[in-house]
């Protein structure tokens, strides 16, 4: 590939593509460091400590990847043998390659949401008992924003209905909120509107944070002191991880706000897709920076449709036979939106014209 086409390609595959600013490659140029095995690092500790507070917890802990923050935390908060309810379109189910059964040793019960979010009364139906027979269900997981449902948001009141059920059966309540703080701005809300009706969450730093490499988990301290200890048995123990941390910290501080301009883009994007014949896309999904697109009524196979944009210049990515993914993100501008549509429909008008 080119200089020219990598400039020109509108990339809107994920928001995990964004790259630092040059504020945060500078901060990592300086950062302080020391050992964190040893917790001797000044910025990790810093970091640890903002998002402990920003999340309403006691505590937090920097690991490399979402995956590996989900994995430590169904571990932490299960023994093996347990089961643990999640939803059946979940990325811990989907798309972590079934680490929490090969790894933690935890059977997992899908239960099918709607958009995303599973009713109460469907979790309480799932709950295994304690019987010599069962795998004892001991943790329920929810997913905040939903990725697969199309960046869909699990409301603080759905939350704290989900934790009524968990209270009540004696389950820990975990969140992967990888884009919690989407969530939480187009709603308009302080993120502890979410976090404070679950034991513990992660989210990320990787994505529309804008920061090279990073996710926190964040929880009480005596679970917290279970994921270290699990993080350093699957090869998390880092040294001079605040060159990690340092773009953490801004984006923390400066970072979050500006999550607007990406739903902004999304629902520009939405609008313009509903518009073209052939594609479909359930505007009431369309609550972040994701937008799902269905092309069978063009009569081909997304992957293929995925295909014909890429020669375009317009990377997406496909999640079924039918539906297409859209992120939008820092580096993505109106004037891409506006592009990408023109060329989305230059598209669809030969795939017309060859049938």
């Amino acid at each position: 590939m080119s200089v020219k086409e990598k400039v020109t390609l509108i990339d809107l595959r994920s928001d995990t593509v964004t790259l630092p600013t040059e504020e945060m490659l500078e901060a990592i140029r300086n950062a302080k460091l020391g050992d964190d095995v040893y917790r001797e690092d000044p910025t990790v500790n810093q970091l640890e400590e903002m998002a402990a507070q920003k999340m309403g917890k006691e505590a937090a802990m920097l690991v490399p990847s979402g995956t590996m923050a989900n994995l430590v935390s169904v571990m932490a908060n299960t023994k093996r043998g347990d089961s643990a309810i999640l939803e059946a379109d979940s990325h811990i189910y989907w798309y972590e390659l079934g680490g929490i059964s090969s790894i933690a040793g935890i059977l997992p019960i899908p239960v099918k949401g709607k958009m995303g979010f599973m009713d109460p009364a469907d979790i309480e139906a799932a709950i295994r008992p304690p019987a010599l027979y069962y795998a004892e269900t001991t943790l329920i997981c929810i997913e905040n924003t939903h990725n697969r449902a199309g960046g869909t948001i699990i409301t603080p009141s759905q939350i704290e209905a989900i934790s009524k059920v968990a209270r009540e059966h004696g389950l820990r309540l975990y969140m992967d909120g990888a884009r919690i703080f989407n969530a939480a701005v187009a709603l308009k809300v302080d993120v502890r509107e979410f976090t404070r009706h679950v034991d513990n969450l992660m989210f990320c730093l990787s994505k529309g944070l804008s920061c090279p490499i990073g996710s926190i988990v964040v929880g009480s301290s005596e679970f917290i002191e279970r994921a270290r200890r699990i993080r350093k048995i699957l090869g998390g123990g880092m040294r001079q991880a605040g060159i990690i941390a340092a773009p953490g910290i801004i984006a923390l501080e400066k970072m979050i706000d500006r999550l607007e301009e990406d739903h902004k883009n999304a629902r520009l994007l939405a609008e313009g897709l509903v518009k073209i014949e052939g594609l479909h896309v359930d505007l009431r999904t369309v609550q972040t920076n994701m937008v799902m697109c269905d092309v069978d009524g063009l009569g081909i196979l997304a992957k293929t449709f995925v295909e014909k944009l890429r020669a375009r210049g317009v990377l997406v990515n496909s999640i079924s036979k039918t539906r297409v993914r859209f992120v939008t993100h820092r580096g993505i501008e109106r004037e891409d939106i506006e592009k990408a549509l023109c060329i989305i429909e230059e598209v669809v008008k030969e795939i017309k014209a060859q049938k």
